[in-house]
């Protein structure tokens, strides 16, 4: 497991990454609204979860970032699914996912 505080950052890390994603999906057009959905509802649950980050349950961390990466999951596929999408929202996207992949498994 990692000590608190690299959960800490590797978080913060992830939250960043997402709203990069979020922010190149609303200036990006013709985005899909299930990548839309997808990413604003990762934006959201990720703020969210920022406060039970900074606890010290290492299940509630753990269900968190499984929550998290399911939507990241979620968001990957409806992007793939999208074929033709700007690249820094592409990027995005997939950086989003694979932090947040990284992030599970070395919590499990």
């Amino acid at each position: 497991m990692l000590s608190p505080n690299e959960v800490q950052q590797r978080f913060s890390h992830v939250e960043n990454t997402i709203h990069q994603a979020a922010q190149a999906c609303q200036s990006a057009s013709g985005v899909p609204m299930d990548l839309k959905d997808c990413i604003q509802q990762l934006d959201q649950k990720t703020t969210q979860a920022k406060s039970m980050m900074q606890s010290q349950d290492e299940n509630q961390i753990r269900q968190c970032v499984d929550d998290l990466e399911q939507l990241g999951d979620r968001a990957k596929d409806a992007c793939e699914r999208a074929g033709n999408v700007q690249n820094d929202l592409k990027t995005a996207v997939m950086q989003a996912h694979r932090e947040l992949s990284d992030l599970k498994h070395q919590l499990h």
